[in-house]
């Protein structure tokens, strides 16, 4: 305490207040007796004039009384002393503590108890930065953010066996919603996560097969169409047992598209690029509405929109159904490498507002997180582990029906296990 002021009181310059409050110095009317306590300006000083002990009654001399009172106070400084330097540390040992709780705590994993439904409180932007953390996860590390607001585990595939899954395109025009229509392309994608490759078979549509509860052959691109007469939703499980029944392998989930969602969704990547070594020259292809859209596109490599990327993989005029297939695989290894070079976290993220977008005119059994653990095995597959077969006459004979006179091809069944261990490995059956 400044001994000139005391707060806001103006004090003569030669007088001085103590912590007690008693006026000393030349302003006091009488001097202070020879008893009186000094000035105090510690807290050990303070301690100790509390609890001085009265002079002794017995007989001590003056120099023995001093001494045993100095030798009281110095023990009561040292217990002092030893509990404020007590007091200092606990409190910086708790600061310490604290600290370390405070950096520790976004890297541990949180208990997550289940309470209300959050996500629609959560914003809708899709959001990939590391440093935000939900649920004790690193968004866009642990877990994906999607454009709804919600979370899906940023894990690949985890199971221990392959998953294979039917592409199909579905010939399907704009007054034909809602419709049985047949299937204008077959791809059989297998993914196998113990070996790190995808195996992908194109199947001609023409193909001869049995379809089952069928007494007679049919093309396979009738499957779809055949179940979906029959109950509204059958047509794809008709088309994956079809298929596994043909082929010998287990088909467990599908992925089918019509015209308009390949169009909309090569636009929303921006386009894709491709190369060919022949010029495609097709004055008949269809349109949407029954007429034509002559399709020209010389040799060379092209980026093409979505209405040239369907033009490009639909177009048969000119050559067959072999060459035909061998263009689809080359959109579908154009799109693979196009989303690659994307942002492909924020990409994902759009699935669900894509999804929506697209509506009715994709159908697949499966769930967004399927969906997006699916994504991320494959954009880890090395480009020398993917193989992509066509099912070319190698393994098919044109055939030519007694009922209706259709043109058709059967495969060779003895060398089709051949086939499928070249595309899919020696254990495709599994």
């Amino acid at each position: 305490m400044s001994p000139e002021s005391d707060g806001n009181k103006s004090v003569a310059p030669q007088t001085k207040i103590n912590v007690l409050g008693t006026a000393t110095g030349a302003a006091a009317q009488n001097p202070p007796p020879k008893e009186t306590r000094a000035p105090l300006y510690s807290t050990a000083q303070f301690i100790q004039n509390q609890y001085k002990a009265p002079p002794p009654q017995n007989a001590l001399s003056g120099a023995r009384y001093r001494q045993r009172r100095t030798s009281k106070r110095r023990r009561r400084n040292e217990w002092v002393w030893v509990i404020l330097a007590g007091g200092m540390i606990s409190v910086f040992g708790f600061l310490v503590l604290a600290m370390i709780v405070l950096i520790r705590l976004p890297n541990s994993v949180q208990e997550v108890i289940p309470t209300a439904d959050l996500r629609p409180a959560l914003p809708t932007p899709v959001n990939a930065r590391n440093e935000y953390i939900a649920d004790g996860r690193r968004v866009g590390v642990d877990v994906l953010q999607l454009d709804d607001g919600s979370l899906i585990e940023m894990a690949p595939w985890d199971g221990q066996s392959r998953y294979t899954i039917i592409v199909g395109g579905l010939d399907s025009r704009p007054d034909q919603m809602g419709e049985p229509v047949r299937t204008d392309s077959l791809m059989l994608v297998s993914i196998d996560p113990t070996k790190d490759s995808i195996g992908v078979l194109s199947i001609p549509r023409d193909l001869w097969v049995r379809i089952p509860e069928q007494e007679k052959h049919d093309r396979i691109n009738r499957a779809y169409f055949l179940g979906e007469g029959r109950a509204t939703g059958y047509g794809p499980r008709l088309l994956q047992q079809t298929v596994s029944w043909n082929l010998g392998m287990r088909v467990h989930n599908y992925i089918l598209v019509d015209f308009q969602a390949v169009i909309d969704f090569i636009d929303h990547l921006g386009g894709i690029e491709v190369t060919i070594d022949y010029t495609i020259n097709d004055e008949r292809y269809p349109d949407m509405n029954y007429g034509y859209d002559p399709f020209y596109l010389p040799a060379g490599t092209h980026v093409l929109d979505g209405h040239d990327t369907l033009r490009f993989a639909r177009t048969r005029h000119g050559n067959n159904d072999v060459r035909r297939a061998e263009r689809q695989q080359m959109v579908l290894y154009s799109i693979r490498e196009r989303i690659l070079s994307l942002n492909f976290i924020q990409l994902i993220g759009q699935a669900p507002t894509l999804l929506a977008t697209l509506g009715e005119h994709v159908q697949t059994g499966l769930d967004l997180e399927q969906i997006v653990q699916l994504a991320l095995l494959v954009k880890d597959v090395e480009f020398e582990d993917i193989t992509m077969r066509v099912m070319d006459f190698e393994y098919l004979e044109e055939y030519i029906t007694e009922e209706y006179q259709q043109q058709v091809l059967v495969p060779r069944v003895e060398r089709l296990p051949i086939l499928l261990a070249q595309t899919f490995g020696e254990d495709y059956a599994r």
